[in-house]
């Protein structure tokens, strides 16, 4: 193998390192960080994120399902004046993509807003009746 090196560096090839009077040397941490990678895209990773999480489609309940939620329902609206204990189990539609999620509560119902059909309960927590998919309670 040929030396490609014919001498002619040998003016600066033994001379020490510049150091600068005006400005304090970097500390070592800090030259790394000039070369550490960057985010080229950003929120890229809250998108792919996003993406991967999943929600769950709304049940649909059948015609007995839903006639025995509308009966406790019915009981439940005919004992509200003793702010029964309930626990609701109810969908939630995703804010950002198609589905959602089932949720539980567990609270003392307040009141029936029959003209929005939302029950709400003493902590001022709302729960439509329409996202309703089960209640239990002792009353029932």
């Amino acid at each position: 193998m040929t030396d490609r090196y014919n001498g002619e560096y040998d003016d600066i090839i033994n001379m020490e390192k510049p150091v600068s009077v005006k400005r304090v040397k970097m500390p070592m941490i800090d030259r790394a960080a000039q070369f550490a990678p960057f985010a080229a895209l950003t929120g890229f990773d809250s998108q792919i994120s996003e993406t991967a999480r999943l929600t769950e489609q709304k049940p649909v309940l059948s015609d007995y399902e839903l006639e025995e939620l509308n009966e406790k329902i019915t009981h439940i609206l005919d004992n509200i004046k003793s702010r029964p204990e309930l626990e609701v189990i109810y969908f939630v539609k995703d804010s950002k993509k198609s589905g959602g999620a089932i949720e539980h509560y567990i609270g003392n119902l307040r009141k029936f807003d029959f003209y929005k059909r939302i029950f709400i309960f003493e902590d001022c927590k709302n729960i439509p009746a329409d996202d309703i998919i089960d209640i239990k309670s002792e009353i029932i």
